[in-house]
C-alpha cells in the first residue's frame, strides 16, 4: 500500500511521516512531497529507521511522481496560523494550494482516498470536491477532512478535567473544523458524565484548543505534534479498512449523510472504497443540541465560501 504525504517537509508534515515510517505495515510505500528541497533529505534520514517502510522524496513544482499509484493520499501543505489569526483568514492563502494539488490527484490517483488536514477544513474539503468533480471523478466516499485532532483533544481534556480514563474514539464530535463549529459530545462519556458547567466548558477548551497552541507558540507555528498524531491515528483507520477490517468507525468532515449541512463531522464506517455508512451519532445532550445549532450558520457559510472559489476559479 503506497501512502503520499503532500506538504511533507512542513511541521505537520515531517511529524507525521516520521510516525507513518514508525507504524505503517511492513510492505508499506511512504512518498513524501513537498516544493521545498530539503523533502528529499527528510526522505534519506526517514530510511534510516529501521523498519520495513520504503520512503521516497520528491520536491519541487510537480506532486505527480509521489502520486503516482498512491492508495491513500494525506495533504496538510500550506501555511499555518500565527497569533490573532482564525482558521478562516488562511483561506486566500491555502485555497489555491489545495485546488492544485487536488488537480494532480484527479489525474494520477483518481481513486485514492484523500484526507485534507490543511486549514480551513470547512472550505478546503469543499473545494477539493468540486475540482474532483470538474475533472469527473468525485467520489464523495474517497474524500474526508480530517477532524481526528478534535477527538484527540476532547479525550485528553476529559481525561484531566473528569480524572479518568477515556478510549480511543469514545467522545465523538462533530460538525466542522474551525472554532464554534465544532461540537464535542461529552455526554457520551462513559463512567461518570460532566455535570453541565463542566460540559459547557470543555465544549469552549475544545473549540479554543488550536488558538491556545497557537498563543503558546508565541509566532513560531501552530498545532503540529498533536495533528500529526491525530492524522496518523486516522491514516491506520483507512490502512486497516482497505486491508479488509469491516468494524473501522473514524469521525470525518464527510459530503452526505447529514440534512443539516452539505458537509460534516460524523462517524463514519469506512471500507476499501472509503466511506461505507454514515452512523448516527444521537442522542444529544440539550447544551450540545443548542451548540448545534448554533454554529450551522457559520459552518454552512465556510462551506459555501470553498464551493464559490472552486466554481469562480474552475469557470475562469
Amino acid at each position: 500500500m503506497k501512502i503520499a504525504v503532500l506538504g511533507a517537509a512542513g511541521g505537520i508534515g515531517q511529524s507525521l511521516s516520521l510516525l507513518l515510517k514508525m507504524q505503517l505495515p511492513a510492505g508499506s510505500e511512504l512518498a513524501l512531497y513537498d516544493p521545498a528541497p530539503m523533502t528529499r533529505g527528510v526522505a534519506v534520514d526517514l530510511s534510516h529507521i529501521p523498519t520495513q517502510v520504503a520512503v521516497s522524496g520528491y520536491a519541487g513544482s510537480d506532486p505527480e511522481p509521489a502520486l503516482t499509484g498512491a492508495d491513500i493520499v494525506l495533504i496538510s501543505a500550506g501555511i499555518a496560523r500565527k497569533p490573532g489569526m482564525e482558521r478562516s483568514d488562511l483561506f486566500k492563502f491555502n485555497a489555491g494550494i489545495i485546488m492544485d494539488l487536488v488537480q494532480h490527484c484527479a489525474k494520477v490517483c483518481p481513486k485514492a482516498l484523500i484526507a485534507i488536514i490543511t486549514n480551513p477544513v470547512n472550505s478546503m474539503v469543499p473545494i477539493a470536491a468540486e475540482v474532483l468533480r470538474k475533472a469527473g471523478v468525485y467520489d464523495p466516499r474517497r474524500l474526508f477532512g480530517l477532524t481526528s485532532l478534535d477527538l484527540v483533544r476532547a479525550e485528553s481534556f476529559a481525561v484531566d478535567k473528569l480524572q479518568q480514563g477515556v478510549a480511543a474514539g469514545q467522545i465523538p464530535v462533530v460538525g466542522g473544523h474551525s472554532g464554534l463549529t465544532i461540537v464535542p459530545l461529552f455526554s457520551h462519556q462513559s463512567g461518570v458524565a460532566p455535570q453541565e458547567a463542566d460540559m459547557v466548558a470543555l465544549i469552549e477548551q475544545v473549540q479554543q484548543a488550536g488558538t491556545r497552541v497557537v498563543e503558546a507558540k508565541a509566532g513560531a507555528g501552530s498545532a503540529t505534534l498533536a495533528m500529526a498524531y491525530a492524522a496518523l491515528r486516522f491514516c491506520l483507520s483507512l490502512v486497516r479498512a482497505c486491508a479488509g477490517d469491516k468494524n473501522v468507525v473514524e469521525y470525518a468532515f464527510v459530503e452526505g449523510g447529514n440534512p443539516m449541512a452539505r458537509f460534516f463531522s460524523q462517524p463514519v464506517r469506512l471500507g476499501c472504497e472509503g466511506v461505507v455508512e454514515v452512523l448516527d451519532y444521537q442522542p444529544v445532550h440539550p447544551i450540545e443540541q443548542a451548540a448545534i445549532e448554533q454554529m450551522l450558520p457559520t459552518l454552512n457559510k465556510e462551506i459555501q465560501q470553498g464551493i464559490d472559489y472552486a466554481l469562480h476559479v474552475l469557470r475562469d
